[in-house]
């Protein structure tokens, strides 16, 4: 039977006081939030700051040029000290993710943010880049599972692993026994992958899950006139859970077949409407209707 544990990831919230952020991430219904270490607090004083809302630690998140030989030292080094306080915490999971939005520049002399949602194969990792992005997972997967923390790999819009031929390639080098999948559903969407499909075929290694919807006139608008990713996001490419195209009846039912248990994340990374609590409870509720 699958388990679906709703929590919130804090970005909608702008220039917003801490306090308020997780109050009203409560206010809205949500579990947990992602949480990891912070300077000056052991582990249960960051559990005790969540308790006190009522909220639960999440998945966090790990991120950077993985695909770079030197920056291995220093990811292995933030994923050991992410990992401890996760099993002290009672996460089982850490989502990883590749950066290089404005860092790597493809063959095109074009940067990730320039071309988001409309690469092409020249704007991608060589063979080379794959293959040391894939050992540098590894890696962090045999350190994080020394504390019963699975990595799952995050895909991301802007990032040097956005599409669906991009994250095949590297699932294709990765030791699947190290290294799982962290879907996020709108920058899946907004990649070009079919969101329910690729779910089908990865279903075994999905762990947990971010939430994102896409508005398709605002995405197809933006692929027409070139624009960035932050011009994208201006115009309101992303939006609440259940309002724009990506199919979430579907990629729940295959997650129940496949026996899910985990965290679901709803995120809204800019909104239109008013409030970000306004937003959080938009997408709450429809995750609701969905008997979630």
């Amino acid at each position: 039977m699958a388990t679906f544990r709703i929590g919130c990831v804090q970005i909608t919230w702008k220039n917003v006081p801490r306090d308020q952020v997780l109050r009203e991430i409560a206010e809205a219904g949500y579990e947990g939030v992602p949480a990891g270490p912070q300077k000056g607090k052991s582990t249960q004083e960051v559990l005790d700051g969540l308790a006190g809302y009522g909220l639960e630690p999440t998945p966090t998140y790990l991120g950077g040029d993985f695909w770079k030989k030197e920056a291995q030292a220093d990811a292995l080094e933030r994923a050991r000290r992410i990992a401890t306080f996760a099993r002290e915490a009672g996460v089982a999971e850490l989502y990883v993710a590749t950066g290089g939005s404005r860092t790597f520049v493809g063959s095109r002399g074009l940067n990730r943010m320039q071309v988001a949602g409309r690469v092409q194969p020249e704007d991608g990792l060589s063979d080379a880049e794959f293959r040391q992005l894939a050992e540098t997972l590894n890696r962090i997967g045999e350190v994080t599972l020394a504390e019963g923390v699975s990595i799952c790999f995050h895909n991301h819009v802007a990032s040097v692993v956005e599409t669906r031929e991009e994250i095949d390639r590297l699932f294709s080098l990765v030791d699947r026994e190290l290294v799982f999948l962290g879907p996020d559903t709108g920058h899946m969407a907004w990649g070009g992958s079919d969101v329910v499909e690729t779910f089908r075929d990865y279903a075994d290694s999905i762990k947990t899950v971010h939430l994102k919807d896409i508005d398709p006139d605002i995405m197809a608008e933006g692929s027409q006139k070139e624009w960035d990713y932050p011009t994208c996001c201006e115009h309101g490419v992303y939006t609440e859970l259940g309002q724009g195209f990506v199919d979430f009846p579907g990629m729940m039912e295959v997650l129940r077949d496949a026996g899910f248990d985990g965290w679901m994340l709803a995120e809204t990374d800019v909104t239109q409407l008013p409030t970000a609590l306004e937003s959080a409870v938009v997408s709450r509720n429809y995750l609701r209707d969905l008997g979630l």
